[in-house]
């Protein structure tokens, strides 16, 4: 399992945002909304489907039948190559589809927010354009021409829900599409708060090692060339590669490499219990807390032993990761060994 840096999105974030993009596909070949007309004459009810780039009667003429009816209160007629949104739509769907895909690649956390910002905008953007053009079709109306006259009424029909309008129920609702996007978009919050919550947990993590290494003073020392390895028994050459153990009782043991350590550690479980300080790969001279560290193994930069090294800095460790390394927090890499 690979950790994360606190700016990068976690592998169950990036898999449910790969989910949410690839769902909105689906947009184009399933309705988005549909409104239905039922009345005594119609007891079968019209209806008309609203899709990214058109809009269609449920059945063959109920378009045309809905149209005619219009005609006799003067709304105007519901015409789809009149209604510009519906050109642009279709663009506007594969722009977040895009940019969801490009999330997933970049696995940058703050492009997850901006990109369900904008998914949120969009939705929110598109339910009010879809209320007023019901609002100009049902209040514009040509009442010079109209058959029937009743004044005072309008025939916008609900937004969403049911609604008498003459002696017809008008119901609004999402279709299949409006449904998927829905789960598309909560699948796009789920992975910010997962996201989050993994960033909490890390920096809950990362505020005990600051106590600790607060009441531990300063951080202990590895002389090179003087001091040998617990684990190895060679002597501590590389101070990039090194890394101390303070026991409970204050000893001091010191390593040549992490897998030295993750060696030691293994084969005495209640050594653990003491603060590990590691080396930072990139020249650092001061150990740090192993808690705040970024573990990359089998990257471009290998100890003399073994096959992990540590970073202080996050960017860093994604650098010397290269095409075959992973990264790791310290529990991660703990527990892993």
């Amino acid at each position: 399992m690979n950790a994360r840096p606190a700016n990068r999105m976690t592998r169950g974030a990036r898999a449910i945002t790969l989910v949410a993009a690839l769902l909105l596909g689906m947009l184009y070949v399933t309705p988005l909304w549909s409104v239905r007309l039922v009345a005594p004459q119609y007891p079968e009810g019209l209806g008309m489907h609203i899709r990214l780039n058109t809009i269609e009667g449920m059945k063959e003429f109920d378009l045309r039948n809905i149209n005619a009816l219009n005609h006799y209160i003067g709304m105007k007629p519901i015409e789809p190559q009149a209604i510009p949104e519906l050109t642009y739509m279709p663009w506007i769907v594969a722009a977040l589809i895009g940019a969801g895909l490009l999330v997933v690649a970049l696995g940058r956390r703050r492009l997850l927010v901006g990109w369900a910002a904008a998914f949120a905008i969009l939705s929110a953007a598109g339910m009010y354009d879809f209320w007023r053009w019901s609002y100009d079709y049902g209040h514009n109306l040509d009442i010079e021409n109209a058959v029937i006259v009743v004044p005072g009424m309008t025939y916008q029909p609900p937004l969403i829900g049911t609604k008498q309008v003459l002696n017809f129920t008008a119901t609004s609702l999402p279709a299949s599409g409006g449904i998927i996007a829905g789960i598309a978009f909560a699948l796009a919050l789920a992975a910010v708060v997962l996201t989050y919550r993994r960033a909490s947990g890390r920096a809950a993590m990362v505020g005990t090692a600051l106590v600790a290494a607060a009441c531990a003073g300063a951080s202990p020392t590895i002389a090179l060339g003087v001091d040998a390895c617990v684990e190895c028994r060679m002597l501590i050459s590389d101070g990039r590669f090194g890394a101390a153990l303070v026991t409970r009782t204050g000893m001091t043991l010191r390593f040549d490499s992490l897998n030295c350590l993750l060696e030691y550690l293994r084969d005495n479980p209640g050594a653990s219990r003491g603060s590990v300080w590691i080396a930072s790969a990139s020249g650092a001279t001061a150990l740090f807390p192993a808690e705040l560290g970024t573990f990359v193994r089998q990257g471009t930069l290998r100890p003399p032993m073994g096959d992990v090294v540590a970073f202080a800095n996050a960017e860093a460790a994604d650098s010397a990761k290269g095409a075959n390394g992973t990264t790791l927090s310290w529990p991660e890499l703990r527990d892993a060994h």
